[in-house]
């Protein structure tokens, strides 16, 4: 193993030297003299950054021949300077091409800057203060007086490059904290080729924002502040003009194919127009031209890798498409040449303040151009961002638009500087995304921790917002799909930005979450949420948020599990997509007064979440409780198995039934009131045709019904343009008081069957006019204990009642 010599004082100090090739006369020649191959071998191949503290600051220089070293090699001897200032005054008529040199320090030995340099005689490169020094003009001044008598200038000006290993550091251009502005260093640092990490090792100060087109690179802040004070004004309304923008380049080859024919759902082939501008690795924009309705409806919008070429107009991308695209859809291909592997690791970033606004405009023309935001991606595949945590910023801390295949993850935004102005105060946007992955981050007091726009194949986890009324969780609705969240707290609201997008989602999973909010009522299909919780939330001391405690649905292909909201679910349905079946199984739903179950017809009411439900629906083993007033506004068929409507205690509850069917099988009422209203389409709407009042109620399969309620009975129809069909089968029905009714009908038009049921207490009620023509009373099997019974119809040839009964008084 090769060593290195130094030359020390008689006490064992390191003496103090001046820059010049004199021999130490108390010294032997080869002890004064370090190997360039021992400084590698001792450093590793390539120049890892030596700390200045590891040697000694004393100068030690070769003659100009080589020699045998004690190892029997021979080789160029490394000289040392303490720090770049002695560097860059070499005197240049001894230095020569290949000559290496170790910096003790920047601006003193040890001070961290320290590294090893190797002169290139005939390089022109600019001094950039840190990878490149140039000799100070004129050297010793031998240069320039033989230049001055007319001898032979030297050979190029040459310069000292940094020997390194691909790990650059901010030191070696003299910054050890925020007081330096440190832009000019990571410009040096990241357009070097040969630099594949970046590491600060101080604070750091950034006053522009820089854009950069290259790929493998590594920024570690290693948990150092980074501020921006003085920073240039951004550009208008530019989330991308951050203090690292990292962009691939568009190549300027585009093909456009208008289809021939549907590229259906889940396909990977995709049809162009010549294929043999595509090759198998490359990368692409492919965009398919957007629908009428919204200037942003595009189902593709993504950044896509060719993995097959089929024949002249068949390619193989590497995505399952989310939604059909007809035939004579437009698609435009755009090749891209992508960043790849840009990461962002590590930083503490402290934006700079905005005057506050508050209102939809600008409260000057620069207003929203002052502030800062970390990082930006562009066309960027396997670029990750981690360790990001943020306060202070305008724009999202990490940015993404046209991104694959990434990771954001223990990232952290606290306390914005905006919220209200469109795309401020998020943790990360995505828009255009595909294969991202967001773990481990949280937000506080943010508009947003993770936002998603028009994205596919992509999953959440232990993410975490409090201060969360704006909503941590969201999607535009610009035709997501695939999106998977697990173990994430705070406001979740899916397709909610408007009909420009096109309101839609698909295939969205959400386990294990707690939230003010869920909010997923426009065109979302098949939406999965499991073990999920909305939960009362306050935004200030006694202060409630408004609808927390709730769902908002979307019943197209909806499958509800284990989900409990303390304060109201409201279903809707906004789209039919789905062919899975509606269902919500073992849940639990606090109703307050006023809300809807269903939403029901609104007159000249078009908009996507609160328009009716038109589909079926199946609810098992769940319960609705503290019921007071609320509304089944529709849903054509209403399934109920092991389900619980509980009224509010001590007062009751109802619930106005404008369901078209409803079929109890087990469950029942407690102190609550089934008051039906007529079918939900029976007046018809914009998007409804009118239909019949028609509604069935069967109550069975061990059902019961017990107590009492406003209404005083726990089946109700008042309306006499009602057709109902009430069938009562195994079934238990106890009136808490005399003058509560198993079942009150007061008018239209009813056919009633019940066989085999139980009823206690309390009274029937059914007026004779509600059982005229085309209509049937038939009672049998039935077990009565002390029911009052005057208030039946009259029998006659189809209305029976009084036989075949056991009564008990």
């Amino acid at each position: 193993m090769r060593t290195m010599f130094f030359l020390d004082d008689k006490k064992g100090k390191s003496n103090p030297t001046n820059v010049s090739n004199e021999e130490n006369p108390t010294h032997d020649k080869k002890s004064d003299m370090i190997s360039r191959r021992k400084v590698l071998a001792s450093i590793g191949i390539g120049g890892a950054v030596l700390a200045g503290s590891v040697l000694g600051p004393r100068f030690a220089s070769a003659d100009n021949e080589k020699y045998k070293d004690d190892d029997g090699d021979r080789g160029d001897r490394v000289q040392q300077v303490n720090n770049v200032a002695e560097l860059k005054s070499l005197p240049p008529g001894q230095l020569k091409d290949g000559q290496h040199v170790f910096v003790g320090g920047y601006n003193q030995s040890g001070d961290g800057g320290g590294k090893l340099v190797r002169f290139v005689a005939g390089s022109t490169k600019a001094d950039n203060g840190g990878t490149v020094h140039k000799l100070t003009k004129g050297g010793n001044g031998r240069e320039s007086n033989d230049a001055a008598k007319g001898g032979k200038p030297p050979k190029g000006e040459g310069c000292f490059e940094v020997v390194h290993n691909g790990v650059g550091d901010f030191r070696w251009f003299g910054i050890f904290g925020a007081s330096q502005n440190a832009d000019d260093a990571l410009d040096a640092l990241i357009n070097d080729p040969a630099i594949h990490r970046v590491e600060a090792h101080s604070d750091l100060n950034f006053v522009k924002r820089h854009v950069y087109h290259r790929s493998d690179i590594e920024v570690d802040f290693h948990g150092h502040t980074v501020t921006t004070e003085g920073i240039e004004l951004n550009t208008l309304d530019n989330p991308f003009g951050a203090v690292m923008f990292f962009q691939g380049v568009a190549t300027g080859v585009t093909q456009t194919v208008t289809l021939t024919e549907d590229i259906s759902e889940y396909s990977d082939i995709f049809e162009v127009a010549d294929s043999s501008i595509f090759e198998v690795d490359s990368w692409w924009h492919a965009q398919v031209k957007n629908n009428a309705a919204g200037g942003a409806q595009r189902e593709l919008d993504y950044l896509v890798k060719v993995t097959e070429i089929f024949d002249a107009t068949h390619v193989r991308l590497n995505y399952k498409l989310g939604w059909l695209l007809a035939k004579g859809r437009p698609i435009t291909y755009k090749k891209i040449n992508p960043a790849f592997r840009c990461n962002v690791r590590n930083m503490s970033f402290i934006g700079i303040p905005v005057p506050p606004n508050g209102t939809s405009l600008r409260p000057f023309p620069t207003w929203d151009q002052i502030g800062s935001n970390p990082v930006a991606y562009e066309f960027a595949v396997e670029c990750d961002a981690s360790g990001i945590k943020a306060s202070k910023v305008f724009w999202p801390v990490v940015m993404r638009r046209y991104n694959t295949h990434y990771v954001t993850e223990r990232c952290q935004l606290m306390n914005p500087e905006e919220r209200d102005w469109g795309g401020t105060g998020y943790l990360t946007q995505q828009i255009n995304v595909l294969y991202g992955h967001i773990r481990d981050c949280n937000t506080s007091n943010a508009r947003h921790l993770n936002d998603f726009t028009c994205a596919g194949y992509c999953m959440v986890e232990n993410c975490h917002g409090d201060g969360d009324e704006y909503g941590p969780f969201v999607t535009h609705g610009q035709y997501e799909h695939d999106l998977t969240y697990i173990n994430n707290s705070g406001l979740l609201s899916f397709a909610n930005s408007g009909t420009t997008w096109g309101d839609s989602a698909k295939r969205v999973t959400v386990k294990k979450h707690i939230a003010s909010r869920i909010v997923a009522s426009k065109r979302l299909t098949d939406l999965t949420l499991e073990d999920c919780h909305a939960v009362v939330t306050y935004t200030k001391p006694g202060v409630k948020m408004a609808n927390s405690g709730s769902f908002w649905v979307n019943m197209d292909g909806l499958q509800m599990r284990g989900c409990t909201a303390q304060e109201m679910v409201t279903i809707s349905k906004g789209s039919s997509r789905a062919k899975r079946k509606n269902m919500i199984d073992s849940c639990s739903f606090g109703m307050l007064k006023g809300y809807e179950i269903a939403r029901p017809i609104r007159t000249g009411t078009t908009q996507v979440g609160y328009t009716p439900s038109n589909g079926e629906l199946t609810i098992i083993n769940s319960e609705f409780y503290n019921i007071e007033e609320v509304t089944l506004g529709s849903i054509n068929k209403l399934t109920l198995i092991n389900t619980w409507f509980k009224g509010l205690p001590q007062v009751g509850g109802t619930v106005k039934v404008g369901t078209r069917e409803i079929i109890m099988q087990g469950g029942g009422l407690v102190d609550c009131c089934f008051l039906f209203t007529g079918a939900w389409d029976k007046v018809g709407d914009v998007n409804n045709a009118r239909n019949n009042p028609d509604q069935w109620m069967t109550i069975d399969g061990g059902a019961i019904c017990s107590g009492t309620n406003a209404e005083k009975a726990f089946l109700k129809s008042v309306d006499p343009t009602n057709v109902i069909t009430w069938n009562f089968g195994n079934c238990t029905s106890v009136a808490a008081d005399a003058s509560t009714a198993h079942f009150q009908i007061l008018g239209g038009l009813n056919k009633l069957r019940a066989n085999g049921s139980q009823f206690t207490g309390g009274k029937y009620e059914a007026v004779d006019s509600a059982f005229g023509n085309g209509s049937y009373f038939f009672m049998v099997s039935c077990l009565e204990e002390g029911v009052n019974r005057a208030a039946l119809p009259a029998e006659s040839d189809t209305v029976k009642h009084s036989t075949g009964n056991f009564l008990l008084v």
